[in-house]
């Protein structure tokens, strides 16, 4: 009894302290904590990577995957992700609606990617009864152009309800919102997608954890999605072992639609440390 209660506390302040849960992507309800930063990097490839509105597909490197959280209260805290740069190594080209706005005629493309900023917010701690809740919202920036054919030149909102629970050695998250996502072919139209994640996390030692998530956005437009807000969903599976306040991962994606990558791998690392004091 003594061993599994020290688990648990473990497990529960590393949940805390890394509250970005990489390798995953459904965002834990716990934030940061007030005054710390949280740094991560890594790198993700993905096969078979499809862009229907370029008519691309091949294989994309993700690198460095920069991302930082800071903690500005105890409940609070500010996110940029997805710093970083894609290349992307084209298999097969077909006829899509910005194919002529392409410049890239190689074997190859390569471009920054879309930057993600936003915010987290805890609302209401765990408790023994029910879950911890909290809500985050964030803006992606149209970084990559759509003459690289990697990018749509859109400015996307995505807003979620998060939760979150921890019994004995297992957390679960559960992420559902939304997403407005503009179409690149007229700025006049936009599509409101349904988007969702759920993940676990299992402590397997004081410092490793198995962990494993569904991620995506759902098309809800009867007449069919506009051009590159189709439905996407993948499954990760990883680990992630820590020490001190550094934490590394690896992990194995699977594509879930046919507009998914089919197999893909990440690994990286997380840093936490204590940058200032808040008022």
């Amino acid at each position: 009894m003594r061993t599994l209660l020290f688990t648990l506390l473990v497990f529960l302040a590393a949940g805390s302290a890394f509250a970005q849960q990489r390798p995953l992507v459904t965002e834990d309800p716990e934030t940061i904590g007030a005054g710390r930063v949280l740094l991560e990097g890594g790198i993700e490839y993905l096969r078979d990577a499809k862009y229907p509105v370029s008519g691309l597909e091949g294989d994309l490197t993700r690198v460095p995957l920069v991302g930082i959280s800071i903690g500005v209260s105890s409940i609070a805290e500010m996110q940029i992700d997805q710093a970083s740069l894609q290349h992307l190594n084209i298999k097969s080209r077909r006829r899509g609606p910005l194919t002529d706005l392409m410049t890239a005629t190689g074997s190859s493309t390569t471009d920054t990617d879309d930057l993600l900023i936003g915010a987290k917010i805890r609302i209401a701690p765990e408790t023994t009864a029910r879950p911890a809740f909290g809500f985050r919202f964030a803006t992606k920036l149209p970084n990559a152009n759509n003459e690289s054919g990697l990018g749509l030149d859109t400015t996307d909102f995505f807003a979620s309800i998060l939760a979150g629970k921890t019994t004995q050695s297992v957390r679960i998250v559960g992420n559902a919102g939304f997403a407005i996502l503009g179409d690149p072919t007229n700025g006049n139209r936009q599509n409101d997608e349904l988007t969702y994640g759920l993940s676990f996390a299992r402590a397997i030692s004081d410092a490793a954890e198995v962990v494993g998530e569904i991620n995506g956005r759902a098309n809800t437009r009867s007449a069919g999605p506009l051009p590159g807000t189709e439905s996407h969903s993948l499954v990760r599976m990883g680990l992630r072992y820590a020490r001190g306040g550094w934490r590394a991962d690896g992990g194995v994606l699977i594509g879930v639609t046919g507009n998914d990558p089919d197999l893909g791998f990440t690994a990286g690392f997380t840093y936490a440390f204590t940058a200032f004091q808040v008022p």
